[in-house]
């Protein structure tokens, strides 16, 4: 199973703000994408979902920037996954052309269950559990921001 960009860049911008440090000036949106080398527009639009999410909030103006909420930190991965990822199947069985097997295929259910345990295995885990040592450390090292 592959992700979506827009899972990954989610999974990301969380896991980087869960390590900035209170005393640290919160990074922008701008900050995260470069830090992460992605296209702004595409941060923005998880930046945004994320927000609506109750994840973290976005400050405009002097001082502002990206701050984790204590619900991201908190948040289940696997939940964070299925929201991003949808209620689509892994193969599409219906699309264009529909598959002659549809009616009677055992491939389907087997690979939804593959999905789900997938995801259930992502469901214990949270944001904060993501970012401990060793993963946190590093995630530090990564910015692309200079305070001087």
């Amino acid at each position: 199973m592959r992700l979506m960009r827009s899972t990954d860049l989610a999974l990301r911008t969380l896991m980087r703000l869960a390590v900035v440090g209170r005393e640290a000036a919160a990074p922008t949106t701008r900050e995260v994408a470069a830090d992460m080398a992605v296209p702004y527009t595409h941060e923005a639009k998880v930046v945004a979902e994320l927000q609506k999410m109750g994840l973290l909030e976005a400050r405009r103006g002097r001082g502002g920037g990206l701050a984790l909420t204590e619900a991201g930190r908190g948040a289940s991965v696997g939940a964070l996954v299925r929201s991003f990822e949808g209620a689509g199947d892994v193969v599409d069985c219906e699309g264009g052309t529909p598959c002659p097997l549809n009616s009677a295929c055992r491939l389907r259910d087997a690979l939804r269950r593959a999905q789900e345990a997938f995801y259930a295995s992502l469901d214990p885990l949270t944001v904060a559990d993501i970012v401990a040592s060793p993963t946190g450390p590093l995630l530090l090292g990564i910015t692309t921001r200079t305070d001087d």
